[in-house]
């Protein structure tokens, strides 16, 4: 009996852990659904350690962190590399990886449930990101209510056509960071994305700048957070959590 009281206490005591550690509130992590790496043959998708990194840092800071994808469903996975500690947290927490297996689709996203939207990276993003006005509004209503908007990597790309109320672009003006045109010759697919993101990052008049290639390079603009490459991914999400906390 005395060992039923004893497990019931814990329960309630794990319980009530998890509640608060979900008090500060949800995160919505945006995820490329584009699965063909243009005419090459080869895979691509969201990249699974500007996913894995910043949810390590959202989820140990307190908050609580949900999909959503522009088909919905499982999106493909691109970097899928398990000996990154990290990563391989992330693939075997059954709690997200459900999540994960189940992204939302735009129209089940209720935006005032959220505290902060994050696009992650992954050259599938370039193909589906910027274009979709249902994840533009989303991120749109939450940054006009205060809430933090987050990029990393090609995730940026998503940000090129949110417009705010008055109708201005959000980029307009802002310090921005995405991946650099150096990096993208490096990895040799300049001639298969459909546009530079540094270029069209700075048609939108934003005040773009990148550190050399692969080094960890985070620009922070108000509730605007970016980072340049899959190396920034986790001090790109420290620093929304500073923001976040500074409210």
């Amino acid at each position: 009996m005395k060992n039923i009281v004893l497990t019931i206490a814990l329960s309630v005591l794990s319980f009530w852990g998890i509640a608060q550690t979900k008090s500060k509130g949800k995160i919505l992590f945006v995820l490329s659904s584009h699965a063909e790496l243009g005419n090459t043959g080869k895979q691509t998708g969201y990249y699974l350690s500007e996913v894995s990194h910043p949810w390590e840092v959202f989820t140990k800071a307190g908050y609580e962190v949900d999909f959503v994808s522009p088909q919905g469903g499982q999106p493909p996975v691109d970097g899928f590399d398990l000996t990154d500690k990290v990563n391989k947290e992330f693939w075997e927490n059954a709690v997200y990886k459900n999540k994960l297996d189940h992204t939302l689709t735009p129209k089940q996203v209720k935006a005032s449930n959220y505290v902060a939207i994050h696009y992650a990276g992954g050259h599938g993003t370039m193909w589906d990101f910027p274009n979709n006005e249902e994840l533009a509004k989303i991120a749109s209503k939450i940054y006009e209510k205060g809430g933090v908007v987050s990029a990393v990597c090609h995730g940026p790309s998503g940000l090129l056509n949110i417009r705010l109320g008055d109708n201005r672009y959000l980029l307009e003006g802002k310090n921005v960071a995405g991946f650099s045109n150096v990096e993208e010759i490096a990895v040799k697919l300049e001639k298969v994305v459909p546009f530079s993101l540094e270029d069209e990052l700075k048609k939108r008049g934003v005040h773009y700048s990148s550190a050399p290639a692969w080094s960890e390079y985070v620009v922070v603009d108000g509730k605007l957070v970016t980072g340049q490459n899959p190396q920034s991914a986790k001090k790109m999400a420290e620093e929304v959590v500073v923001v976040l906390k500074n409210k």
